[in-house]
């Protein structure tokens, strides 16, 4: 082949890898909804709205990981998966309350009760260790609740860009902590701690920080994710805990986690931007 003809031919492919990575993210987008009333995610009774995923059974669930009952999405926490949105969203305020339960399982019957809510969820199911797909993670943890992890898949997938942006500082253990008006860092994958996490965070359940503003393990806690455009902002009980602008992508499906802890949500639902009840402390 002429040289001339490798080169152009070279760039046609990088046009076309280009092309499809941003063609990928337009179209997601463009086929999301972004809710013009509340959406109940959850309707007290079923899980209409949602599908499983486990590691191990894919899309069955034949030790009932996920039930409802009493008005309430029972996570049993017995394997490590999720359940998804059907339907992708953009541009909503969402309102989750969870509490933790009682029981943990191997290898963490001893560690921080753990789940989470993954926002912009795209491409394979389980494509992040076999478990989750690639997302953006509002962490619910014992003493890390509202923490950013970037879930990026075991083999990243070059046709979508997944990061975050966030404004932090190094707490003392180097790790990265929303700072307002901080140095801005790109994550492609890790963590943002919530600007309050302990520095002294042990993974031992019932761990709980001087300053944590989750409610205490069994009793309910509200958590906001406000996803506006390419802008996050996380809100656990009322507070402001973290943002992350420049969000790549900035819209996807919605996945809630079962890691090994019992785990119960009462509440889910996306509400248009501005349009969301305030928070009542009880």
């Amino acid at each position: 082949m002429p040289r001339f003809a490798s080169v152009f031919v070279c760039a046609s492919t990088l046009l076309a890898v280009l092309a499809t990575s941003i063609n990928t993210s337009s179209v997601q987008a463009a086929e999301a909804v972004a809710p013009q009333e509340k959406i109940a995610l959850f309707n007290g009774q079923d899980l209409t709205h949602w599908y499983t995923w486990l590691k191990d059974t894919k899309y069955e669930d034949p030790r009932k990981v996920f039930t409802v009952h009493d008005g309430m999405i029972h996570i049993s926490g017995d394997g490590l998966g999720c359940i998804t949105t059907k339907e992708a969203y953009r541009d909503y305020h969402l309102i989750v309350e969870f509490k933790f339960g009682e029981r943990t399982w191997a290898p963490r019957e001893n560690k921080t009760k753990d789940s989470g809510v993954l926002i912009h969820s795209f491409g394979e199911d389980g494509a992040h260790s076999g478990i989750w797909a690639r997302s953006i993670e509002a962490q619910v943890i014992e003493g890390g609740c509202g923490d950013f992890i970037v879930v990026a898949g075991t083999t990243p997938d070059p046709n979508q860009k997944l990061s975050i942006t966030a404004e932090v500082r190094q707490d003392r253990d180097k790790e990265n902590v929303w700072h307002k008006g901080g140095e801005k860092k790109v994550f492609a994958r890790g963590r943002v701690n919530w600007f309050g996490r302990d520095e002294d965070w042990k993974d031992v359940k019932g761990f709980r920080g001087k300053n944590d503003v989750e409610s205490p393990s069994g009793e309910w806690t509200r958590m906001d994710v406000i996803c506006d455009g390419d802008k996050v902002t996380n809100i656990v009980n009322g507070v402001v805990v973290n943002q992350a602008f420049d969000v790549t992508p900035s819209a996807g499906k919605i996945q809630i986690q079962t890691e090994l802890a019992e785990c119960y949500f009462r509440r889910v639902e996306l509400w248009p931007i501005g349009k969301a009840p305030a928070f009542e402390k009880k």
